[in-house]
Parts: structure tokens; sequence; C-alpha cells
């Protein structure tokens, strides 16, 4: 997988990309990180990429020429599947929209910065819009390393178990059950004998079951109705 982030602050997204599970895949070649600085793209002095809206109103807005010049210097190069714009009123990422983008060749990611892009931009270039949540960050960069986790972790090969995504709170559209580790009594508390039974069958409804009633009572959204 390739993916490429435009952006006005690139320096916001080194670091995710240099620890821990996202530098091992690229390190592994399971995907490849291009960020491009939007800057680099326009012609106007003091690398301007923004301007004041039409109409008026507070904040700024980026300009459609510069993002149109580097999308499509891009696209130029190679087919992409998505262009990805990162605002807050996209739709919300959840798990199942991970997983689908997850078997994606080539993405492009667009982060939004100031009041948000020219509408143009939308209508010429964007083929999804994505929020990681309904609040306000000062730009997509943060949101654009979340979706990029959430889309890594899952490419085979990048998680040391295969079968540690597949079990991930909401694959199932369920919260994960309670997780226990040594020691096996801590302070009085016990880790549950069904899980030291060696019953698998067993450990998996229990799991099951205490999966549910965590749904059903921090997040009964997520269960669908019959």
């Amino acid at each position: 997988m390739r993916i490429d982030i435009i952006t006005v602050v690139p320096d916001l997204l080194k670091s995710p990309f240099e620890a821990s599970i996202l530098k091992r895949s690229i390190e592994k070649k399971l995907v490849e990180i291009h960020i491009h600085n939007l800057r680099d793209y326009t012609t106007l002095s003091y690398k301007q990429i923004d301007d004041y809206q039409y109409g008026g109103g507070a904040g700024m807005v980026m300009m459609v020429e510069p993002i149109d010049k580097c999308i499509s210097k891009l696209k130029g190069e190679r087919d992409y599947d998505e262009v990805i714009y990162l605002t807050p009123d996209g739709e919300v990422l959840n798990q199942a929209m991970a997983n689908t983008l997850s078997l994606k060749g080539n993405l492009i990611l667009l982060c939004g910065h100031y009041k948000g892009v020219d509408q143009r931009v939308r209508e010429l270039f964007i083929t999804r819009e994505i929020s990681i949540g309904d609040y306000v960050l000062s730009g997509g960069e943060l949101a654009a390393a979340v979706l990029c986790d959430s889309i890594i972790r899952l490419i085979p090969g990048v998680l040391g178990n295969e079968t540690s995504a597949l079990t991930d709170a909401f694959q199932d559209d369920l919260l994960s059950p309670p997780i226990y580790t040594r020691p096996s009594t801590y302070k009085g508390l016990e880790v549950p004998k069904i899980l030291l039974s060696g019953h698998q069958r067993k450990v998996d409804e229990w799991r099951d079951e205490k999966a549910l009633e965590r749904t059903k009572e921090l997040r009964p959204d997520l269960l669908k109705e019959d």
C-alpha cells in the first residue's frame, strides 16, 4: 500500500511514522508513506496557499490551485483508489471503514487546515470525506495519522499475530471483553477462573457474553436492531 499525505505542516506528521508498528510496517516495505508540503505547489509569494473567503467571514480558506497541482501530479504518476479529505464534517471513521480501506492499493489524504478547503476541491478531486469524531482540530494532520494507523495495522504482516486485529473491539460491532494477564491475583482481585480453565469453548463463550454486556452498558448504539 502507498499513502500520500498532503499537508500544510509536514513536520507534524513525521513522528507518528517513526516509531512502533507504523515504523516497522514501513521498514518491512508493507506500506509507503509520502508526505507532501502543499506550499511547494504554490507560485504565490511567501508560499501562500490560503486566502480570505468570498462573502466575508472569519477564517482563511485553502485555495484550489495548489491542491489541484499536487493531486494532479500524483495522479499523473499512478492510479489512486481514493482521494480522502480529512474534515470534521466528513463521515465518521469506524472499524468497517478501516477494514475496507486496508484492502486498497494507493490512497491520497488531504489534510484540512484553517477554515477548510475551497468547495471546488471537494467537487473536483475528493472521493471520500472522513472525520475521526464530532469535534474540531487545528488541522487534519493528526486525523490523518489516526486514519493511517487504523488502516495499516490491518495489512497482513504488520502485526506479529495475524489474528490480533480480527479480535479488536468493533470488528463484530461489540466492545472488547475484559482481559487479564499475570499475576492471577493482585490486591485481592482475581482473574475469573474460567480464563484459567484451559477450556477454550467456555472461554470464548465467556468472552462473548462479557463483550455483549459491556456493549449494552457503554455503547448500545452499536447493537443492530432486529
